[in-house]
């Protein structure tokens, strides 16, 4: 009688990857992240600032028109907020760029895998076959879906407070032409992709922060002081030298957009830099998660 051969184990990591699986593993990631009471919360505070600014300007002008002198003392884009209703969207996304939607994104990238990690359920989802690389792919997708979200609410709801405040018509441009109101549109939301695009630099480098610890808030601490950090830098005179490759330094660079024609010099330069962030810390990410040890 002939011994029984023994049970081959098939462990995770040897099962065929169905793409499906990767598809399912996407759209749970996306789920998750979007319909968390967190991001409802960050959403609500970045939809509130355009209702804050263009009530301030409303009280400080009284409506009226402001004959191009920036009378609420803020961005560039705030003058001409009473003349057209538009403009808040411009101004909305100059004042929350540098500070509140990089610290919303820095929540939600810092805590993507560390908080699964620290929660316990980091290995569970690496039962499944679909692979490192694919979780953190997913990972990094659903970071920047919420760019996109985050953006579109702080776009959105300025528009819809620009025109219940303020009258809505022709766009006068930097350059000092016009052109009519569907084209401000289409303008409006070019800025609104270009503000989502500059974030995807320091969203790789949020996830990659998240990768080298499992505490949810020490990741999301960490890559907010980054930030802070970083901004601080790109504030110093005596290092101009180093400022074309700090990840904010082009993030304004949107304003081209207002332009006519288009300037693409600052636009180019920050997608460029944002690309190159984007292959280095996602390469250190995938290095740093493809090799931790996952035991909680």
């Amino acid at each position: 009688m002939s011994q029984a051969e023994p049970m081959a184990v098939t462990r995770p990591q040897d099962r065929p990857r169905n793409p499906l699986w990767t598809f399912g593993i996407l759209r749970s990631e996306l789920v998750t992240t979007l319909r968390r009471r967190r991001t409802f919360a960050l959403l609500a505070v970045l939809a509130a600032v355009p209702v804050l600014i263009g009530v301030a300007v409303r009280v400080e002008t009284g409506g009226g028109p402001s004959g191009g002198q920036d009378g609420a003392g803020g961005p560039a884009f705030l003058a001409q907020v009473t003349n057209n209703g538009l403009f808040l969207v411009f101004a909305s996304l100059a004042a929350t760029l540098p500070v509140f939607l990089p610290m919303a994104v820095a929540v939600v990238a810092g805590d993507s895998v560390a908080g699964e990690a620290g929660g316990g359920t980091l290995r569970y989802l690496l039962v499944a076959p679909a692979g490192r690389t694919r979780l953190l792919l997913a990972k990094y997708a659903s970071v920047l879906a919420f760019c996109l979200v985050a953006t579109v609410v702080v776009a959105a709801s300025a528009l819809a407070v620009g025109a219940l405040l303020f009258p809505v018509g022709d766009v006068t441009t930097i350059s000092g032409t016009r052109i009519d109101f569907g084209e401000g549109l289409v303008r409006a939301g070019l800025i609104a992709l270009a503000v989502a695009a500059s974030l995807i630099g320091f969203a790789a480098l949020g996830l990659f922060v998240s990768t080298l610890t499992n505490s949810g808030i020490a990741a999301m601490a960490a890559t907010v002081g980054v930030l802070i950090s970083v901004q601080i830098l790109d504030t110093i005179p005596q290092l101009h030298a180093v400022h074309p490759y700090l990840f904010p330094h082009y993030w304004l660079s949107f304003a081209d957009f207002l332009r006519e024609p288009v300037h693409w010099d600052g636009l180019v330069k920050n997608f460029t830099l944002q690309g190159l962030y984007v292959a280095v810390f996602g390469s250190a990410t995938w290095a740093r998660f493809t090799a931790k040890d996952i035991t909680t």
